[in-house]
């Protein structure tokens, strides 16, 4: 058995997990939770993270919001851009006090350019998305949401223009907290293929559904809200550098200098940066570098209890 102790809430709380080597389901191991990007790692994160969400997931007031801030933050677009493009929609359409707004006022309000942290920034693909969420909204007023489960509804929303699976499960996600749907973007598949839960090249565009009973499998077995889980895995894999997930895939460390790799043993070895053991050669200067990026990403505050 593997112990996780965690300070939440001003109080110690005991989570219990099965040893590294049972498996969960096939092709899948619990791993050491200490060890991040293992099952063990990502269900005690979870379960660390269940007080944050306890407010829900919600971005918008109402069904066409959630449906707004969903299509405007996905297909590529970065999520605090995207977050921007929201706010300054449903301010217009609250000033309008519509559900609605034609193609060419979403365009005009998209071209505009964006304040985003004292910077201004434009949207991209800025009269491809107003004409989707014009038609979407359009859409949405024949989808009576209180007639559909969690699935159905997601279902509905597939249908509405520039909506596919992936959106259509976030709409859903935030508006009503569900466990019932998984957002598979590329950070979530990505996670999952190196748990071994997905296969090495797994398309979501392709297997959506298939792909998606495979996570919420996991979430089940391991008595996980797949709603929490999803956005745990998002929030922290968006946030990896591509040299941290270098050391923590295949254990090396590209030093600035001479960009030669240092073998570092994997997520034993992001293990001991996490936790302070990383000497003082020249690889491991770098290694500094990333063991302040990883507490950055959450990836340093598990408290390991020896065997």
């Amino acid at each position: 058995m593997q112990q996780v102790i965690a300070s939440l809430s001003g109080q110690f709380h005991f989570l219990d997990l099965p040893d590294p080597d049972e498996w969960i389901m096939p092709g899948v191991q619990w791993g050491r939770y200490e060890h991040p990007l293992t099952p063990a790692f990502w269900v005690s994160q979870a379960w660390m993270s269940e007080d944050a969400v306890q407010g829900g997931f919600r971005l918008g007031r109402s069904l066409a919001e959630e449906v707004v801030a969903c299509l405007l933050g996905g297909h590529g677009a970065p999520a605090e851009i995207g977050l921007a493009a929201f706010r300054r929609v449903c301010k217009e359409l609250r000033r309008n006090d519509s559900v609605t707004l034609p193609s060419h006022v979403l365009e005009e309000i998209l071209l505009e350019p964006l304040s985003l942290n004292g910077r201004l920034v434009r949207y991209r693909f800025a009269r491809q998305r107003a004409k989707y969420l014009a038609d979407a909204l359009e859409g949405l007023r024949y989808i009576d949401e209180s007639m559909f489960d969690d699935v159905a509804l997601r279902e509905a929303l597939c249908l509405l223009p520039g909506i596919g699976p992936k959106t259509a499960s976030w709409i859903v996600r935030n508006r009503r907290a569900s466990d019932q749907v998984a957002i598979l973007d590329v950070h979530i598949v990505r996670a999952c293929g190196l748990m071994g839960l997905f296969p090495e090249k797994a398309n979501p565009a392709q297997h959506y559904r298939d792909l998606e009973q495979r996570f919420l499998a996991f979430c089940s077995r391991t008595n996980t809200r797949a709603s929490v889980l999803d956005a745990v895995i998002w929030g922290t894999m968006r946030n990896i550098s591509g040299r941290l997930m270098r050391l923590l895939v295949d254990g090396t460390i590209s030093t600035v200098e001479n960009h030669s790799p240092h073998k570092a043993g994997g997520r034993k070895c992001l293990a001991a940066v996490v936790h302070g053991a990383i000497g003082p050669t020249k690889e491991d200067r770098e290694g500094e570098r990333l063991q302040v990026e990883a507490a950055q990403v959450g990836l340093g505050h598990l408290v390991p209890i020896p065997a």
